[in-house]
């Protein structure tokens, strides 16, 4: 649990139109009987904005009605998120974490990007991790066919794949080898109405810039797919260090150029003259680096980045990445 002089930790729900989401946060909210948790509800609706805090049981539950809440109602978003942070300084009300579940149709990257930009919402809260929901009869068809399903696959620190019972093996193989190439790094996960451990989907600190990045060297070995996906992801390995200015001024570029198709991207960077990793991480076009753990005398001081995004040049970034690099010697 987080006190109440602490930042809160934020689970996104996010996943395409009837993966179940719902279902899964009533699941944590049936759990989790120890815990207190506020609830934000995007759901498209005739009424007008309508976010008056009902009081359940032990959770307090805001709804947002009538728009997206990437987009039409960020604003009340943010301004959500700051009346419960003041309500709860107050002792008004008594909760310790934020689950957030948006609409099907929302982009999960704008709402995301709240955290970082919005001073008042920063200040109170962190994102520990975006769940996405995959509805596994019919997640092939939607992502042949919507952009934005790709994307909230790529957002993803974990992936739950429902409706898992209603398809043959060999469907959920492909299904599952397919999620993979969009999204190597995160997690794949069951989820049969609801029910998945919740010690994988909270605290999982998935977002957290200053947590330790741990980014397995052969994740991306398989390369061959059939589909032609727009999200994709690669990493980018380096065995030489980085030029500091150099890289300052390739990443600003990179972030400037294709920031808008930047989903996420983080890496453990090896920069010369400092101690220690740099661990960098980014969401569209904001990105911070903090420093990692030191690099001990018998390390092999090499680097790793992961991109994930829409239709990125991956040869145009790797080679500016690469002149970024620190010249090897002449000799």
């Amino acid at each position: 649990m987080t006190d109440s002089q602490s930042q809160i930790p934020v689970t996104l729900i996010t996943g395409f139109l009837g993966a179940g989401k719902t279902t899964l946060l009533n699941r944590i909210l049936t759990e989790r009987h120890e815990e207190r948790i506020a609830v934000i509800e995007n759901e498209f609706g005739e009424a007008g904005i309508d976010h008056e805090l009902l009081v359940q049981g032990e959770e307090q539950i805001v709804e947002m009605n009538n728009g997206c809440i990437c987009c039409t109602v960020r604003g009340d978003l943010v301004r959500i998120l700051g009346e419960l942070a003041a309500r709860r300084r107050a002792g008004a009300l008594v909760f310790d974490r934020v689950v957030i579940e948006t609409t099907g149709l929302a982009d999960p990257g704008p709402v995301a990007q709240t955290f970082f930009v919005e001073p008042q919402v920063s200040a109170s809260y962190f994102i520990d991790a975006v769940l996405t929901l995959v509805d596994a009869k019919h997640a092939m068809r939607q992502l042949d066919e919507h952009g934005l399903a790709q994307e909230q696959v790529g957002f993803a620190d974990r992936i739950l794949i429902s409706k898992s019972d209603l398809v043959q093996a060999q469907e959920l193989a492909a299904l599952q080898a397919r999620l993979a190439r969009i999204n190597p790094r995160a997690e794949q996960l069951p989820v049969h109405f609801g029910a998945a451990p919740l010690e994988r989907l909270l605290d999982v600190r998935g977002f957290d810039l200053n947590a330790i990045l741990d980014i397995e060297p052969d994740f991306l070995e398989d390369a061959h797919h059939a589909h032609d996906d727009a999200i994709a992801s690669f990493a980018f390995r380096a065995e030489r260090e980085f030029d500091r200015d150099r890289l300052s001024e390739n990443l600003g570029a990179m972030v400037l150029v294709y920031g808008r198709d930047l989903l996420r991207y983080k890496g453990i960077l090896a920069v010369q003259g400092l101690p220690h990793r740099l661990n960098v991480q980014g969401v569209h076009m904001l990105m911070g680096a903090v420093p990692g753990r030191p690099w001990a005398a018998d390390d092999r001081r090499a680097s790793t980045m992961v991109f994930i995004g829409r239709n990125l040049p991956r040869d145009v970034i790797e080679r500016g990445l690469n002149d970024a690099l620190v010249p090897e010697p002449a000799w």
